[in-house]
């Protein structure tokens, strides 16, 4: 019998450090709901990441939040509760991501999102120190926007955005960029993710009689206020968040689009970038894994935010094991900080630098705009 209980205890010590010696990371991404053709990439990304860094083993636990803020948090819950990650990854977008930041601020593990909200990264406070994202922020990308219609002899602007924390910041960096560079809004809507129609918004901008219209959308509920300012005759020019940068957005939109302007990642154009881009290579990369196991032209900017996430914890992952083992609340701030000293990470989106101010890390580098010309995006520079 003892040496049985010998035995036994042995197993379990081997059990308990062979389950120390794996990475987990527990990732929500919105692959149902009305995020879902931003969640799906997201998803399909998590296949690509590595297996093992540094000679650890690396454990993906995915859940679907089905685009739901409520859910987005239980299975952030669920993840340190009941699995002890060591990193949370996700959600799809700003508003889950956003719920997510008191639980693992509570339970002391960083997070990498994927959304573009900027106030899940800003200001870097007690709470969001455990916070790092890979998402462009709105306002990186609003003052792109802005340059571009002031260099095409915009004068005054329109918007619609979603009436949740994604339209409110991308309404409060648009207006004060516009403010910056001269440029008047004449007509300020918002509709909901879910709306069918927004008719009664778009008599309003259509009234106002504005030379450009930025729709402050995402996923393909973006394309409902396109489709409509089309169909009553506005001829302006017509901006789009990078919130649409995906094919299915082109699909649901289809010629509606045509000539639309906006920012994004340089992965949605990666094989057009001159080649002396510093994201081309990482981008170019991801495109090919994507679309060897996904099929040609299935790739999409959202997945390449989990692919740099990937980029992140590869590049943080080293330093955080010479520090503690993984498993244990050492090692979970020794990724923390590790992420948040990280320099000149070359991904698919950019290049990132973080640092105790600044948990985004990117600069101008990643960022593009685009125009879509007979269903495709078009670099324009």
């Amino acid at each position: 019998m003892k040496k049985k209980s010998l035995v036994m205890g042995l197993v379990l010590a081997l059990g308990c450090s062979l389950a120390q010696a794996q990475v987990k990371v527990g990732v929500t991404v919105s692959a149902t709901g009305p995020a879902a053709s931003l969640g799906v990439p997201e998803k399909n990304t998590v296949d690509l990441l590595p297996r093992e860094i540094a000679g650890q083993k690396i454990e993906y636990l995915v859940l679907d939040d089905a685009s739901d803020t409520t859910t987005a948090v239980s299975n952030t819950r669920k993840f340190i509760t009941e699995h002890q990650v060591d990193m949370v990854m996700g959600s799809t977008v700003s508003p889950n991501a956003l719920a997510m930041i008191d639980v693992v601020a509570e339970a002391r593990v960083p997070m990498i999102a994927f959304a573009a909200s900027e106030k899940i990264v800003s200001p870097v406070d007690d709470k969001r120190r455990w916070v790092f994202k890979t998402a462009q922020n709105d306002r990186m990308m609003a003052e792109a926007i802005v340059e571009h219609m002031a260099a095409n002899g915009v004068k005054t602007v329109g918007f619609i955005g979603f009436s949740d924390a994604y339209g409110e910041g991308w309404f409060e960096n648009f207006k004060a960029a516009l403010d910056a560079a001269g440029l008047s809004l004449v007509v300020n809507e918002r509709y909901n993710r879910t709306d069918t129609s927004v008719t009664g918004q778009v008599l309003k901008i259509v009234g106002a009689k504005p030379d450009a219209v930025l729709i402050a959308g995402s996923g393909t509920p973006a394309a409902l206020p396109q489709k409509t300012l089309k169909e009553r005759g506005y001829a302006g020019k017509i901006y789009q968040t990078h919130g649409v940068a995906n094919n299915d957005f082109l699909r649901v939109c289809g010629r509606d689009c045509e000539g639309t302007f906006l920012p994004a990642g340089p992965v949605l154009v990666a094989a057009q970038l001159p080649d002396d881009h510093p994201a081309k290579p990482s981008a170019m990369e991801y495109v090919r894994a994507y679309e060897e196991k996904f099929g040609k032209g299935s790739v999409s900017t959202f997945g390449a935010h989990v692919w740099d996430a990937g980029k992140l914890l590869a590049a943080a992952l080293p330093e955080a094991l010479t520090k503690a083992k993984p498993g244990t609340p050492e090692f979970r701030v020794a990724l923390r900080d590790a992420l948040e000293h990280l320099k000149e990470v070359h991904a698919a989106m950019g290049v990132f630098t973080m640092s105790p101010t600044d948990h985004l890390g990117l600069d101008r580098r990643a960022r593009v705009i685009v125009r879509i010309e007979q269903g495709a995006w078009k670099y324009v520079r």
